[in-house]
């Protein structure tokens, strides 16, 4: 009976050696994994960021009618809508790189016109006639509304959106809220200017306090099982030692 009990033991320390190295291997994976998904969102961020960049020098212009530009050409279309909404700036001589439908393809079970893409030569040129718009607020093509706004990657866009519910309140309040490029929001109190991240970064900032929180406890509390089963293993083999 005693060589049985003694053959039972040594399985189970064995067994709890194994377990000990499982769990050790587990948490080097979830590490691994969490820092695998970190450079994944931190490629994702730089890659918006970069998108961001290259339409930065962009307007986006909605409500045109499909197929004007086939007989005027997208260039004479834009500086008609210069000219009949913000004659001031007509003779300004804007620069345009390039002008173009997006998407390309036209889907014909689209219920809206595409959008016309205008890249400009300077962001101050863009920047001026945003200025113009908004202060115009009523911007118009032969009589159809239109509107101008600054060309934005999908994900700026979404952040700038949920903005949107906030800057009304803030509007209200008479505190001078500003929306600033790409997507970060500011007010002036008293004689402080407070900035703010979009609120999807503010989520996931959160978020990853939350997981780093979450596995520093996890880590912490494996290291003190780990501790705790090597010293219940010395202690059972000083104990045979004394036995021998």
């Amino acid at each position: 009976m005693q060589t049985e009990l003694g053959a039972v033991k040594t399985r189970m320390n064995n067994a709890e050696e194994r377990i000990s190295d499982m769990e050790d291997r587990i948490m080097e994976i979830t590490q691994s994994g969490q820092q695998t998904e970190n450079r994944i969102k931190k490629l994702e961020s730089n890659i918006r960021d970069l998108w961001d960049n290259i339409k930065r020098a962009n307007l986006r212009i909605i409500g045109i009618p499909e197929g004007v530009e086939k007989d005027k050409g997208m260039e004479n279309i834009f500086e008609e809508i210069i000219a009949g909404n913000f004659p001031n700036l007509k003779d300004t001589g804007f620069k345009i790189q390039e002008a173009q439908r997006a998407p390309n393809k036209l889907n014909p079970n689209r219920p809206t016109p595409r959008h016309i893409i205008i890249k400009m030569a300077k962001v101050s040129d863009k920047e001026r006639i945003l200025k113009a718009a908004r202060e115009k607020q009523n911007v118009t093509y032969k009589g159809t509304p239109i509107r101008i706004s600054a060309d934005f990657s999908t994900e700026t866009l979404q952040a700038r959106r949920e903005w949107q519910d906030i800057f009304k309140v803030l509007k209200g309040r008479i505190i001078q809220p500003r929306l600033l490029y790409p997507a970060r929001i500011s007010f002036k109190i008293e004689t402080e200017i407070k900035l703010f991240f979009p609120q999807t970064k503010t989520k996931r900032i959160q978020q990853h306090k939350t997981q780093v929180k979450g596995n520093t406890e996890r880590a912490s509390l494996n290291q003190k099982e780990r501790k705790e089963r090597e010293e219940k293993r010395k202690e059972k083999k000083k104990k045979k030692k004394r036995k021998n």
